[in-house]
């Protein structure tokens, strides 16, 4: 919970850093909010911590970070230009968020998934879905110019990212990490993690921005994949193992 409170704290104050006109450091305040959000659930699970408190929580927090403040963000940047326009898709995309989250908040009361599934989530997740409707700015904070008519780009942008926040579209999930790894994969694994840290220390903006991009490329992916699972399952050949993922 403390984790959460901190992401919490690191959202709102991204508003603080836009309304300044300190774009930069609002966007990295939103990327630091993701990576508390990702580690959050590990660490209660670690400490066997985890409540229905603590979920509702993190959702709470998450609607406030990813939702409202990461609209807020892009409003401020440049999606004001746009006017009444550009307010109404910043509202759309904190409501996405509500709906996403709120939905998510009734699965767990769902009776349990089959295993394949913990690998995929239903629409984006809200930390990712932030990051894809921030890869404007942070593309801008790499070093992307910025050229004529680019706010109705990121107008369009924002609302697909919206579009997929809460659609059901199958996307990978994290929680599909947790999966036994094969013991030779263990040493590339965290060779490319304490890569990717380091560039994220080094590199912000270009680490997060390739991510983004390598997550949207992805979305094809899971859904082929899910399908195929799904397929499986139909047939009686997928299991609750950890090898039918």
């Amino acid at each position: 919970n403390v984790i959460t409170l901190i992401a919490l704290a690191a959202g709102l104050t991204s508003v603080r850093f836009a309304i300044e006109g300190r774009l930069d450091y609002a966007a990295l305040a939103i990327i630091a909010a993701a990576l508390l959000d990702g580690v959050d659930g590990r660490i209660a699970r670690l400490l066997k911590g985890t409540s229905r408190f603590g979920a509702e929580l993190d959702s709470l927090a998450d609607f406030v970070t990813f939702g409202c403040a990461t609209g807020l963000i892009l409003y401020f940047w440049l999606l004001h230009e746009l006017k009444t326009v550009g307010w109404l898709a910043c509202l759309l995309l904190a409501f996405a968020m509500a709906l996403r989250l709120a939905r998510f908040n009734v699965t767990l009361d769902a009776p349990e998934r089959p295993y394949w599934q913990k690998a995929f989530a239903t629409g984006v997740p809200a930390p990712a879905g932030a990051m894809m409707v921030m890869l404007p700015l942070n593309l801008q904070q790499a070093g992307l110019p910025q050229f004529a008519g680019e706010s109705v780009l990121v107008l369009i942008w924002t609302l697909v990212s919206t579009a997929l926040i809460v659609s059901r579209v199958p996307t990978f999930s994290g929680k599909g990490l947790g999966t036994p790894v094969p013991r030779e994969r263990v040493l590339p694994i965290l060779a490319l993690v304490v890569v990717i840290l380091a560039l994220l220390v080094s590199h912000p903006f270009e680490t997060v921005s390739a991510l983004t991009l390598v997550y949207v490329a992805a979305i094809p992916v899971a859904v082929q994949r899910y399908m195929a699972r799904a397929a499986l399952e139909k047939t009686g050949k997928a299991g609750n193992s950890p090898e039918a993922v």
